[in-house]
């Protein structure tokens, strides 16, 4: 079977989120099962793309509205990440550094998703599948059944997964002539509350729609910022299949972005010694439990309480911890913790910015990771965090529900918690440290979650299946 993924992001060529890592493992996975995986995606001006060589497999050009649009095809030429990738060029659009957050964003996701249409119709074979990835590439599944000069390519199945449902891709009608000429007899299956939505028009027209989580799909159709109707009708077509965790990249055995690599054998001495190169670097006592939060800081990942919530938890009886975030986003959250850094010295400590070296070094040093996410779609950080022996406590919710069990119950690993407050993620950190001081229970739960298998196997196998549907 050949699939193509279409994806605005794959690690390690640009990640802004979870999405980078699925992108980057999955096709590598399907690869190993026998299949014949491609990628594609914009030719963002990363340092990737300046570190690989790279062919020129196509040139086009099309017209979006009243603009002409010049595109390039490149293919990179060693297979260094275990299946083809190619990137979509087009000056002036495409050819940034930043993945999102341009103020022209609208216009980038539509000629990229006009280019990799256009370039499919002059495959002279297609793939069996093309599998979209969240509202970047939703309007391909429309696009090939209904434009008129992509009518050939209309048997091609296509699957959307849905990474994040709280963006949506919205356009104006009035950019609905941007789009390659289309029967307008079929203008609801672009519509969604008077607008152009295209992660509705995706879920109307792929064959078959999947979230990252079981439950998250469950919360969708009672809540998705307007279209839990719509995945309540077209609930026969929709599932949830967990992400997994890319073994090769997440191994403290072999992990050469940390200071000290480890296995269950010796996971206590290898996050001790973990553990003391991050207290040395932020001034933190290593007798103390370390949480960490990873993450963008966002309301999302309920990032807006972290301060307020750790102020609160160090003010509790026995309340004796370090905590240290890394992350960046809203500029109120980071000045909040810049905030608690200066009131509680010694205690906790941020870094803002993307590090990849430092988050593994986070991951196989710190003794609890903290996620009281409002939204989750799957939560990646958590299964990282567990491969290393860190424990996760997380808000129930989406995937952090599928793959946290709290440890009182029946054959739990880790903390969990109801509510996105202050009070509820204050109480979980309560409950950890009172873990933590349990030498025997806390070894023996760092012992169990590393033994968890969150690899994409079994994921892999199941989206195989999906196609097969």
């Amino acid at each position: 079977m050949e699939i193509l993924h279409v994806s605005f992001e794959c690690y390690p060529v640009a990640k802004v989120g979870g999405l980078a890592d699925v992108v980057g493992a999955l096709p590598r996975y399907q690869q190993q099962l026998g299949h014949i995986a491609k990628v594609v995606m914009p030719m963002h001006r990363t340092k990737f793309l300046y570190e690989h060589e790279w062919e020129v497999v196509h040139k086009g050009s099309f017209k979006m509205g009243k603009r002409a649009i010049d595109f390039t095809i490149i293919k990179e030429t060693n297979n260094s990440l275990g299946f083809d990738l190619y990137c979509v060029d087009i000056y002036g659009l495409l050819d940034r550094e930043k993945v999102y957050n341009y103020d022209d964003d609208t216009d980038r996701f539509l000629a990229f998703q006009i280019s990799v249409t256009e370039w499919l119709a002059q495959w002279h074979h297609h793939p069996d599948v093309i599998h979209v990835h969240d509202h970047h590439t939703a309007l391909i599944p429309f696009m090939l059944q209904h434009c008129f000069g992509y009518c050939h390519l209309a048997q091609i199945p296509t699957i959307l997964t849905i990474h994040n449902g709280e963006y949506q891709g919205w356009m104006s009608w009035q950019r609905g002539g941007e789009i390659p000429a289309w029967d307008t007899w079929n203008w609801g299956l672009l519509d969604w509350d008077d607008t152009i939505n295209s992660l509705a028009s995706g879920i109307k027209c792929a064959y078959r729609v999947n979230t990252v989580s079981s439950n998250y799909m469950t919360e969708l159709m009672e809540s998705s910022k307007g279209l839990q109707h719509l995945f309540q009708m077209e609930a026969a077509k929709c599932s949830g299949i967990l992400n997994g965790i890319d073994y090769e990249v997440w191994n403290p055995e072999t992990d050469t972005l940390i200071l000290d690599n480890y296995s269950i054998k010796d996971v206590n001495q290898g996050k001790n010694l973990n553990k003391k190169k991050l207290c040395d670097d932020y001034g933190f006592e290593t007798t103390k439990p370390l949480f960490i939060f990873i993450g963008r800081l966002v309301g999302e990942k309920a990032a807006d309480l972290l301060a307020p919530a750790v102020s609160e938890a160090l003010n509790l009886p026995n309340a004796d911890f370090n905590f240290l975030v890394l992350g960046s986003g809203e500029k109120s959250t980071e000045a909040a913790l810049d905030q608690l850094k200066d009131a509680h010295v010694g205690f906790c400590n941020a870094q803002f910015g993307y590090n990849e070296k430092l988050s593994h070094q986070m991951y196989a040093g710190a003794d609890f990771i903290l996620m009281p996410s409002r939204v989750e779609p799957c939560g990646l950080n958590q299964m990282y965090a567990m491969r290393y022996g860190t424990i996760p406590v997380v808000r129930k919710t989406g995937g952090l529900a599928d793959t946290v069990i709290d440890y009182e119950d029946e054959n739990g690993y880790g903390i969990t918690f109801l509510q996105a407050s202050v009070n509820d993620i204050a109480q979980a950190i309560h409950r950890s440290i009172i873990l933590y001081r349990n030498k025997s229970k806390f070894l023996e739960l760092r012992k169990l979650i590393m033994k968890l298998d969150w690899s994409w196997e079994k994921s892999a196998i199941k989206y195989i299946e999906l196609y097969t549907k």
